[in-house]
């Protein structure tokens, strides 16, 4: 019985150089993971946590990145992930500006908006490997059941209804924002 060859393993680097084919792509443990694209409620919810995010970097410093920004959450082997929505603080952006290539660490704030078809495991996957990397707070915003839930540990969540108040506790100091306003009429 002949064994099988090894698998060389991809690393954050490669996953940057792909040539463009129109799909969004994580690299999880060293394998590409491809993203299939996302449905129009997604996108909607997505683009305006990122208006959230956006406004009060403009306000606070620090820098808001869409969905298509990499972060390298571990290497060796690599783990490159790409949250709906992320915020990073001032203090943690490198002298030399925003990198060319990924973010070399965890965001400070991770935001996912699951698809449908997502898997409740694969979303508590990619919390672990946030908090694991050194984010500090993860928001799961689910257009469903129209409600956010706000990690501050991979243990310690708290659902926000729609007619609660979104807090950026200690991460996004002083942000208050209505959860309704983020899902579509």
């Amino acid at each position: 019985m002949a064994i099988p060859a090894p698998r060389s393993l991809m690393t954050a680097e490669e996953l940057f150089e792909l040539p463009e084919d129109g799909y969004r792509y994580e690299l999880v443990a060293g394998e590409l993971v491809r993203m299939t694209p996302a449905g129009a409620e997604h996108g909607v919810v997505t683009a305006r946590v990122g208006y959230v995010l956006q406004e009060y970097a403009e306000q606070h410093g620090g820098v808001c990145c869409g969905a298509e920004t990499g972060f390298i959450l571990r290497r060796m082997p690599d783990i490159v992930r790409a949250p709906d929505a992320a915020f990073v603080s001032h203090e943690r952006v490198p002298e030399s500006g925003i990198p060319k290539s990924f973010w070399p660490f965890a965001p400070d704030l991770a935001v996912e908006v699951p698809s449908p078809n997502d898997r409740f495991s694969e979303v508590h996957l990619k919390i672990a490997e946030y908090f694991a990397a050194g984010t500090r707070l993860v928001w799961i915003v689910e257009p469903a059941t129209r409600r956010v839930h706000v990690y501050r540990s991979p243990h310690d969540v708290q659902v926000v209804e729609e007619d609660g108040e979104l807090s950026g506790g200690d991460v996004l100091s002083g942000l208050k924002w209505a959860v309704k306003r983020i899902f579509p009429s």
